[in-house]
């Protein structure tokens, strides 16, 4: 099981971690793993410009470097970029210089000092090594977009629930995702638009 909302005692400041943005303005921060994947992400994209919506996209250096047309089209839509590794390299079973290896090679494709870590998994020492060159991105909101188990309304209750301002929320662009980010997306969205608040982009 995982928490919709991460709580603040388990956000721990390993390094340069970043898990919201604390802002007088009301915005939230819909970020996205895992791309760029062929139709998803332009789906997404799609969506996103239909409610006037910025985001920002952690994307995997081989899906980059297999697919830069759509990488360029997230970044022509206005929508900023960070890397979530080359191979989406798990933080807690890897030896400390194959991770930063492989995070400096999707580096060389994805032009940005936001990084997340792959499944959220890094150790103090990985953090600390990488915070001097990186800016790590966690996140407040879990959608659960990629939990087979429940369904499209479930992720959407999963994320309006937790929702505060601030907030950065993560779902994936993926192909395992879209049954259930298809119909959360456009509901997350018209329920911040009803708010009052503003989807935005992280600075990059």
């Amino acid at each position: 099981m995982y928490p919709k909302r991460v709580p603040a005692p388990l956000r721990l400041p390993l390094g340069t971690m970043t898990w919201r943005i604390p802002s007088a303005k009301k915005e939230v921060f819909l970020t996205f793993d895992d791309g760029p994947t062929p139709e998803i992400t332009l789906a997404v994209l799609d969506i996103l410009d239909e409610y006037g919506a910025k985001a920002t996209f952690f994307g995997i250096g081989k899906n980059v470097d297999e697919n830069p047309e759509i990488w360029q089209a997230v970044q022509d839509r206005g929508h900023s970029i960070g890397h979530h590794s080359y191979t989406h390299v798990n933080g807690w079973k890897t030896d400390l210089m194959e991770y930063i290896e492989d995070v400096h090679k999707a580096a060389k494709v994805i032009k940005s000092r936001l990084f997340r870590p792959p499944y959220g998994r890094i150790s103090p020492r990985k953090a600390k090594a990488l915070s001097k060159n990186y800016m790590i991105i966690m996140w407040t909101v879990l959608s659960g977009d990629f939990d087979q188990n429940i369904d499209g309304e479930q992720c959407t209750s999963n994320v309006l629930s937790a929702l505060k301002p601030g907030d950065i929320v993560v779902f994936h662009d993926s192909v395992k995702a879209w049954p259930r980010l298809k119909e959360a997306l456009p509901k997350v969205l018209y329920y911040i638009q009803e708010k009052g608040w503003k989807a935005d982009k992280l600075p990059q």
